[in-house]
């Protein structure tokens, strides 16, 4: 008799459950999914002991026909699939049919549903065969009761309850954030935890609802530092917010990427938003975002996971590329042309993915409407101080006399300590880290290396340094690196460096720090490894020695030209070390320090 037998069906699922089902968020997620696969505009979920207990999913979707629910509770039987062609160019949230049969296989399970073909409900439970008339008025309901009593092993992996509710809450946050048009509540134990509208209809269109949502779900605190993008090539789009690093954070909790409407955990989109925010972020602190891209589901494979959390990109190296361009890109933009993006009217028509998969239009297919700037509008009616500077200064023109007209950064009036520029415009009163400002400046520097060395300013009578022997070592093996990056230095004697020219923008640093420091920094990174990261090390250090140092003490005219060129400086919001260089305080902050009008 062979020892090769087949499995036993129960125990055939029991396995896949623990693909699919981890812990009670994994059977929400699986829920939702459904819920809005059916075409929901609002979901209510209650949960019982962090879902162990109960899970329980109300929506309003279209409802299953009675003949359809027991195979609702097969394996792999679908509705949203049937040939390796759609396969391929997946528009649904689930599709692999196999998440309630496993589901089932670890719990207890009921399907209440009402299809819209039907005078009355019908349900069926996991433990029974037949399907029995039930009430309800439309939609479906689902309760998933006593997860894992039959295979208590895997139970006592799950964690305390409030930890599995917190995993639960933060399953309906993704959900909610990639779709704000639907309604959303969560109870837990029979108090009430969340309650997000959806969107409210307004003529024929429905009234974006994502600002509204995205505060809810991130908090307050992000939209003063978000910028708002929405960048196209070919078949691909980008869109959504982006904190600069002043709101940087010390963990990932904030990180919301979405691929066609779901959310996704991609090494390579997740690597790609890390090197955009590299130049501009300190290492040990993590960027915050919610990015949606758009691309045709050819083009990505989201079978590769039962999670289906890792998705596989057709062109992973065409992706990376245009996901890091346009977030550079947008950190990158000057703060006069930052304006804009605050200038910008709210929309009021969903995008494509909150009805494609209903109208069977799949994402990225000819004739699926794009999705709208739905981030600009989060900016236009964020209470952000930054916000309303940027829309009072884009009004203005040169003339110092009326505030109303200043520029984005104002006019100085004042040096405090040597240390900050203090400046009034539109808004109130600006704040500028000088040093950190110039630092900035001098940093960007690296742009004009792309298109050949510096201009260098040969010195009357050259410097003579005393060099210890490395670095005198250093500056003959590097002298061509050196020389791209504006430096004239050549030995003049034993231990003796002679220094005939500076880049012209840093001519008025100390020179002697100057090239210390780089000589130091080209021993430990060889003419070979000096790639772009060691370049940008190397003009990390040049910026910090040529900027105007801190108890330096400025004329107003020198001032007011620091502001005019940080206003035209990309990432001018930060210095290369990734804090930030100016800060807004608006005259109702600060009635508010005095207490003006109490």
């Amino acid at each position: 008799m062979g020892i090769i037998k087949p499995l036993p069906e129960l125990l055939v699922s029991q396995i896949a459950a623990g693909e699919v089902v981890e812990r009670p968020a994994s059977v929400l997620k699986e829920l939702l999914e459904n819920s809005l696969d059916a075409g929901a505009t609002r979901i209510d979920v209650q949960l019982e002991e962090g879902g162990v207990r109960l899970i329980r999913v109300v929506d309003d979707g279209g409802g299953i026909a009675p003949d359809d629910l027991p195979a609702a509770l097969a394996r792999h039987a679908t509705s949203k699939i049937a040939s390796l062609a759609d396969l391929e160019r997946v528009a649904s949230y689930g599709f692999r049919g196999e998440a309630l049969a496993s589901i089932a296989s670890v719990a207890r399970v009921a399907i209440t549903s009402r299809h819209a073909s039907q005078t009355h409900a019908f349900r069926l439970r996991s433990e029974a065969e037949c399907v029995e008339p039930a009430a309800l008025a439309g939609g479906t309901v689902i309760e998933v009761a006593d997860l894992y009593f039959n295979t208590p092993a895997r139970r006592k992996f799950l964690k305390t309850e409030a930890t599995e509710f917190a995993h639960c809450d933060e399953v309906l946050r993704r959900m909610a954030l990639a779709r704000p048009d639907v309604a959303f509540t969560l109870s837990h134990n029979g108090a009430a935890k969340r309650r997000l509208a959806g969107a409210v209809p307004s003529g024929d269109a429905a009234v974006d609802n994502f600002p509204r949502r995205a505060r809810e779900i991130i908090g307050e605190e992000f939209f003063p530092h978000a910028r708002a993008l929405d960048v196209a090539a070919g078949p691909l789009r980008l869109f959504g917010l982006a904190a600069l690093p002043a709101y940087s954070r010390a963990g990932r909790d904030e990180q919301y990427f979405f691929v066609n409407g779901r959310f996704v955990r991609d090494k390579l989109l997740t690597h790609a938003a890390r090197q955009a925010w590299a130049d501009i972020l300190h290492g040990a602190r993590h960027p915050a975002y919610v990015l949606f891209l758009e691309l045709d589901p050819a083009g990505v494979d989201v079978n590769v996971h039962p999670a289906k959390t890792e998705v596989r990109f057709r062109d992973a190296r065409g992706i990376h590329q245009f996901v890091f361009h346009a977030l550079q890109r947008t950190l990158a933009t000057p703060l006069s042309g930052a304006a804009s993006l605050a200038e910008t009217a709210p929309r009021s028509t969903p995008p494509v993915f909150y009805h494609a998969r209903q109208s069977g239009l799949a994402v990225g297919e000819p004739g699926a409407r794009p999705y709208l700037e739905f981030a600009h509008a989060a900016l236009s009616d964020a209470p952000a101080v930054v916000s309303s500077a940027l829309r009072s200064a884009s009004r203005g023109t040169s003339n110092q006399q009326d505030d109303g007209a200043a520029p984005l950064l104002g006019y100085a009036i004042a040096q405090l300590h040597g240390v900050f520029i203090l400046a009034q415009n539109a808004a109130g009163l600006v704040l500028v880290d000088m040093h950190a400002a110039h630092e900035r400046i001098l940093y960007e520097l690296k742009h004009s290396l792309d298109a050949g060395p510096p201009a260098t300013q040969s010195l009357l009578v050259p410097l003579l340094i005393s060099a210890s022997e490395a670095e005198m070592a250093t500056a003959s093996e590097q002298s061509e690196v050196l020389g791209q990056l504006g430096f004239a230095v050549a030995p003049a004697g034993p231990r003796e460096l002679a220094v005939r020219g500076l880049p012209a923008l840093l001519a008025g640093g100390n020179p002697v720090d100057l090239v210390r420091s780089l000589l130091r920094d080209l021993a430990e990174h060889p003419a070979s490894r000096v790639v772009e990261t060691q370049r940008n090390e190397l003009l990390a250090t040049m910026a910090c020695h040529g900027a105007v140092r801190a108890h330096r003490l400025l004329s107003l005219p020198e001032m007011n030209a620091l502001l005019r060129q940080m206003e035209e400086t990309e990432r001018a919001d930060q210095c290369n070390h990734g804090r930030p260089t100016w800060v807004q305080l608006s005259m109702a902050e600060l009635d508010r320090l005095f207490m003006r009008g109490r």
